[in-house]
């Protein structure tokens, strides 16, 4: 396939929250948006086109506006940065769509780049609408265990411009024109110690346990030549994202990006749809479930008589729905002294709970204390309302909560690492119903 020839990007720049310059182009017309991440710490969007990346030519291709960013460290981010963690990384990402307003958009990445757009559909369901993800996987320290990885492993320890040339002959194959090219290419997007820095980052991170969240489309491409990432580490990925495809392409390394142009367009075309089609859809099935309860309520009953006892409970529920309206939630049902409710985003669930506990405690009047638990997970649904081991789970996760606290279980923990959220360990306790000892965080909401 023939791409129209390559032009010079033009490089903007968005800021972190923690103050980090990240660097992003744009490429072509067409929404919604393709974000594309490449193998970490191997990007530089200003050269790029000089070593052969065709951005241009692809994203013209897939009729997409294209956006092409380097993470900190790197290319023409700012270099000049004390640490690398996946938490920094996604928030480059979120820098940068953030910047552009891309409320809804398509993620592509490549290589190890591939946990970082793991993190943030899990983190961000509602922005992504379809996820690409090329020689990745959810846990890089299966990558790092091959013979060809740890024999790179040693050179990168002891012979830096032997390194970056054997990752180009293993990328490319031997003696393929473009490996001494990328040898070079590796050597300018950075230095030796921040590769070695991002391969230590990168080798403990294990983002298995997120995958089942990745409710949209997903779309797992393999490059059948390339030996730094056998298809056995890829693969893995399909059964655990609920609604995943693999594509075996027979190119080498993702250079050569005309390779990926017809998986991803047949990809996208196919889950493309009449927008009064798409409606008739179910919900995504992964969901946050949040319960609460209103700590003494038959002795405040008692206390203050039915009439005035009742004022009290509409007041809660007045501001119970107003906070769950405002972020997002759906009330599934009430109790008469607390309620369930979904949501599709975690991080919009832990927001809620916290604005509901604020909300309460700078009530004035009758004091109201309420427990709240939150769980995550593919709640059934029937006739509106929510069944299933997450729905119990967040129910007696919620039961073992004290008057003004906020519980949640740890796969709610795990998806909301990154955003801000203080939490502290609360243990483990057994739970009715439910096989295997649960642990629990408090969140910490109180300023």
């Amino acid at each position: 396939m023939a791409y129209t020839s390559a032009m010079e990007p033009r490089i903007q720049y968005a800021k972190t929250s923690d103050g980090v310059n990240i660097a992003y182009c744009e490429y072509g017309r067409g929404e919604p948006a393709l974000v594309v991440l490449i193998d970490l710490p191997l990007s530089h969007t200003q050269l790029e086109p000089g070593y052969g990346f065709n951005w241009p030519g692809f994203f013209d291709s897939l009729g997409r506006r294209g956006i092409r960013l380097d993470p900190r460290g790197m290319g023409m981010s700012d270099r000049d940065v004390e640490r690398f963690s996946l938490d920094d990384w996604v928030l480059d990402l979120e820098a940068v769509v953030d910047r552009l307003k891309l409320d809804h958009f398509i993620l592509m990445a490549s290589g190890s780049s591939g946990v970082i757009a793991i993190a943030f559909a899990a983190r961000h369901p509602e922005r992504v609408s379809h996820l690409v993800l090329i020689n990745a996987t959810a846990r890089p320290a299966d990558a790092y265990s091959t013979p060809a990885s740890q024999s790179l492993g040693a050179l990168l320890a002891t012979d830096w411009e032997m390194f970056t040339e054997n990752v180009g002959a293993l990328g490319f194959g031997w003696g393929h024109e473009a490996a001494r090219a990328y040898g070079e290419y590796i050597r300018a997007c950075a230095t030796r110690e921040v590769v070695r820095a991002t391969v230590a980052t990168l080798a403990r991170i294990d983002l298995t346990g997120s995958l089942a969240s990745l409710t949209m489309p997903t779309l797992v491409i393999h490059n059948a030549a390339i030996k730094l990432m056998p298809l056995e580490v890829v693969r893995k990925l399909v059964p655990a994202i609920p609604n995943a495809q693999l594509a075996v392409v027979e190119g080498v390394y993702s250079l050569e990006l005309d390779q990926f142009v017809e998986p991803v367009r047949q990809f996208l075309q196919a889950d493309s749809q009449p927008e009064e089609e798409v409606q008739r859809h179910e919900p995504s099935s992964f969901r946050t479930v949040l319960f609460t309860d209103l700590v003494g309520h038959t002795e405040m009953m008692s206390r203050l008589g039915d009439d005035r006892g009742r004022g009290v409970l509409r007041e809660h529920e007045s501001i119970s729905r107003e906070v769950l309206k405002a972020n997002g939630g759906t009330e599934v049902k009430t109790m008469g002294d607390g309620f369930m409710a979904s949501f599709g985003s975690v991080t919009k669930a832990v927001e809620c709970a916290i604005a509901l506990q604020r909300a309460f405690a700078d009530r004035e009047g009758e004091p109201l204390s309420v427990r709240v638990g939150l769980n995550a997970g593919e709640p059934i649904e029937e006739d509106g309302d929510l069944f299933g081991a997450t729905v119990i789970l967040a129910s007696r996760i919620a039961a073992k909560a004290e008057g003004g606290e906020i519980l949640v279980a740890d796969t709610v923990r795990g998806l909301c690492s990154g955003k801000g959220f203080f939490f502290a360990d609360r243990g483990e306790f057994n739970a009715k119903g439910i096989d295997e000892p649960v642990r629990v965080s408090e969140v910490r909401w109180r300023e």
